[in-house]
């Protein structure tokens, strides 16, 4: 039976794929900072090849408790999926460094560490590394500068590690989704920290979390390398590549809600 760790799955895109490898006969091991909500989804799914194990996934203490439960509990580890996440809605010269910081902490430095944590246990079962990127690490977005930091660091540590994993037979998905229907965008901070006050701005269709969980499921059967599921956005990071000015103006125009 193939074990799938999967962070922020308490939730949106989390727990949508918590629901479609459990489908396809996982046992699953969630982890999720919110302990109240993760208690009720392993619940939903029935504890018999579920376990959830709550904590701040910026803690070095809880990826190795992670890993040692995948092992006690389950033996093994087949697939690791990065998927927690946080973002900011605020003008840079308005956003207090904390929040900078918070958001790479959760967003870059969570997954690449746990993922280093877990890669002995992936390198016995040859299993397989997902992470959640962001078009937003291919291209600038007003008022998102620590999120497109994050996940452009985010993309191009795992883009290395690939190549340097691949001899022991562990395979890495990049996913590099736009803007889907999940908590990450309701619960943005604001530039104090806060909760953002405004609605956030948009490029291209807003998705739904259990379209994209199904793409993620098919593009990991196949051993897939990258996941670029909305072709607006994919077309979007081309325009800021070959025509940045052009890029700018249009961005200014669809944000420009995020300047007030």
């Amino acid at each position: 039976m193939r074990v799938t760790l999967i962070t922020g799955a308490a939730s949106g895109l989390g727990w949508q794929l918590a629901r479609a490898c459990h489908a396809r006969g996982d046992a699953l091991l969630l982890t999720d900072i919110d302990a109240s909500n993760l208690a009720l989804r392993v619940e939903e799914l029935g504890a018999e090849r579920v376990q959830g194990l709550a904590g701040d996934i910026t803690e070095p203490a809880l990826h190795q408790r992670l890993v040692d439960t995948c092992k006690e509990r389950f033996g093994r580890l087949d697939v690791l999926i990065n998927n927690a996440g946080i973002t900011h809605r605020s003008p840079t010269l308005r956003t207090d460094p904390v929040v900078f910081r918070k958001v790479m902490a959760v967003d870059y430095h969570a997954p690449l560490e746990l993922t280093l944590t877990a890669l002995p246990l992936l390198r016995e079962s040859r299993g397989q590394v997902v992470a959640i990127g962001s078009m937003a690490g291919w291209m600038p977005l007003l008022g998102r500068a620590g999120y497109c930091a994050a996940k452009s660091a985010l993309g191009q540590a795992f883009e290395v590690l690939r190549a340097e994993i691949a001899g022991h037979g562990i395979g890495l998905l990049m996913v590099y989704p736009s803007f889907l229907d999940t908590p990450i965008d309701r619960n943005a901070l604001g530039g104090d920290g806060r909760p953002a006050d405004h609605a956030r701005s948009t490029i291209g269709r807003i998705r739904g979390a259990d379209w994209m969980a199904g793409l993620i499921l098919d593009a990991m059967h196949k051993r897939r390398e990258r996941l670029f599921p909305d072709r607006g956005s994919w077309l979007a990071s081309l325009l800021w590549r070959l025509a940045p000015a052009l890029y700018y103006r249009k961005m200014s125009q669809r944000f420009a809600g995020e300047m007030t």
